[in-house]
């Protein structure tokens, strides 16, 4: 009996430890988050010098909202937005993106936010020059002689990451879904 008391107390303390370590870094670690955030908006909307006001979406099917930033300049007009988007389908699970648009739909940029895909394989998904940097500039809604936010294995024009197919695939889903936000979201003609 005083094995399993003094277990009992062992896991009492080590529990109260982690929750104290917890409450303690809880208040920098959502500050790095806010800030990696801000980040990624003024990399996915460059020379963008207005105001935000963010419009959480939830599309049909999804339990989570996506967080539409709509971008406005001094003089009221839309800009376009900052979509912080997810994807449910990426090999580690989940992951986070920004994506910038213009009020056309043309993605300006994409920025990851929060990734755990495979090191050196799936986490390429953030680099600019062999995944990330093709979707910029390219319009939303095309014929499909244009841009087809798919994996050309799934008969779209976007050139997955080798050996990585699931997180190129996962990446075009959530791209996908801040696209759809960001045009439920002009649809609601939502104002400064």
């Amino acid at each position: 009996m005083t094995m399993v008391l003094c277990l009992l107390l062992i896991a009492v303390a080590a529990a109260s430890a982690l929750a104290g370590v917890y409450m303690l870094t809880k208040p920098s670690i959502d500050q790095v988050e806010a800030q990696k955030k801000s980040d990624a908006m003024k990399a996915v909307l460059p020379n963008f010098k207005g105001e935000t006001k963010l419009v959480p979406i939830t599309l049909e099917g999804d339990n989570a909202p996506v967080n539409v930033n709509l971008a406005y300049n001094v003089d009221g007009t839309l800009f376009g937005a900052a979509v912080e988007t997810y994807t449910m389908k990426a090999f580690s699970g989940s992951f986070t993106i920004m994506v910038g648009f213009d009020t056309t739909g043309t993605i300006l940029g994409t920025e990851v936010i929060k990734a755990s895909e495979t090191p050196g394989l799936g986490s390429n998904i953030s680099n600019k020059e062999k995944f990330s940097g093709q979707f910029a500039d390219k319009k939303l809604n095309p014929s499909k002689e244009q841009f087809q936010l798919k994996v050309k294995k799934d008969g779209g024009t976007v050139d997955a990451i080798t050996a990585a197919t699931i997180s190129s695939r996962a990446f075009c889903d959530a791209v996908n879904r801040g696209a759809e936000a960001f045009e439920q979201a002009k649809k609601k003609g939502v104002s400064k």
